[in-house]
């Protein structure tokens, strides 16, 4: 075993990619690298505005750091891989690399998922009882829910990323996509990896199924709250605080499922390279614009911050 990782991680595999040298393919990237560009920038701008404008020292906020340094660390586990590869034509990966970067990108796709399912909680506990969500959604409990989507998401990235790292490969090293993905990298086993599918699929299963799960009560819970209500200006509120999260939500995990709940006779890898580029690229940067666009604190703070530098600068 100790001499085939040795071989291994002298190998490393080829990463095909999504493009070619085509024109074509070139504006594409071009495109998808401005994309890159927008999320960082994004999320970073909104970390920045969420701990120094105290207005935005809430729970949601705190929640809301959290998915865009999830999103922040993602776009940087993919795209600048991608990127090299493309504009070195190598398209070179080490096995450590590879193991590496399986083992960031199960995490942090995992801990999103987790988080995204436990701000619907959070929603819930705004809408319908906002006398106590100030006792409910205290610090601690903040800090559990973060830190508990964290956990999960970087155990289920450990036991992924091990269980990979572990098979035994031969033949071919070409994975048919543009990063270390577990299905695309099961392909290249020669080994019996029904076990490692199975396990595969029930990690799945959990880190989607049950924060959609919390999802749907919460929000079953919160559409009976509303309908309740007997100011028609305050339902209206009531729905416009949960639409940006519904709408990251729906991009998350309608992505999520397509590529990871689907039978294997009915996948194929372009279209698994075309929803993976989706949601690990163009969501991160729709979750900024999506929350801040929408929301006026956000905007506010940016005014606020935009104010501040150009008097600085005048003097």
């Amino acid at each position: 075993m100790e001499m085939w990782l040795n071989q291994s991680s002298t190998e490393g595999f080829i990463l095909l990619g999504i493009f070619s040298r085509s024109l074509t393919d070139l504006v594409l990237f071009s495109a998808v690298t401005g994309v890159f560009t927008v999320a960082l920038c994004g999320n970073s701008l909104l970390i920045f505005l969420i701990f120094t404008d105290p207005r935005l020292h809430t729970p949601m906020y705190f929640f809301l750091s959290q998915l865009s340094l999830m999103d922040l660390m993602l776009v940087c586990d993919i795209v600048p891989k991608m990127a090299v590869n493309f504009l070195s034509g190598t398209k070179f990966i080490s096995f450590v690399g590879c193991g590496i970067q399986i083992g960031f990108f199960v995490s942090l796709v995992g801990s999103e998922g987790l988080l995204l399912g436990l701000m619907a909680y959070d929603r819930y506990v705004a809408i319908s009882h906002p006398l106590h969500y100030p006792n409910l959604m205290n610090q601690r409990v903040c800090l559990q829910i973060a830190g508990s989507s964290w956990a999960f998401g970087i155990l289920d990235g450990l036991i992924q990323m091990v269980a990979a790292m572990s098979l035994h490969y031969c033949g071919s090293r070409n994975v048919d996509h543009f990063f270390c993905e577990v299905p695309a990298l099961l392909k290249l086993a020669c080994e019996d990896t029904s076990l490692f599918d199975t396990l595969l699929f029930a990690c799945c299963v959990f880190m989607l199924l049950l924060p959609f799960s919390i999802i749907v009560a919460s929000y079953s819970r919160i559409l009976r709250a509303v309908l309740h209500m007997r100011s028609a200006q305050a339902s209206r509120k009531a729905l416009a605080t949960c639409s940006s999260h519904l709408t990251a939500v729906s991009l998350f995990y309608g992505a999520a499922m397509f590529i990871y709940l689907r039978p294997r006779r009915y996948r194929a890898p372009s279209h698994d390279k075309v929803v993976s580029i989706f949601y690990t690229v163009l969501t991160p940067m729709l979750n900024p614009l999506i929350y801040s666009l929408r929301n006026r604190e956000v905007m506010g703070a940016l005014r606020k911050g935009l104010d501040r530098c150009r008097i600085g600068s005048q003097h």
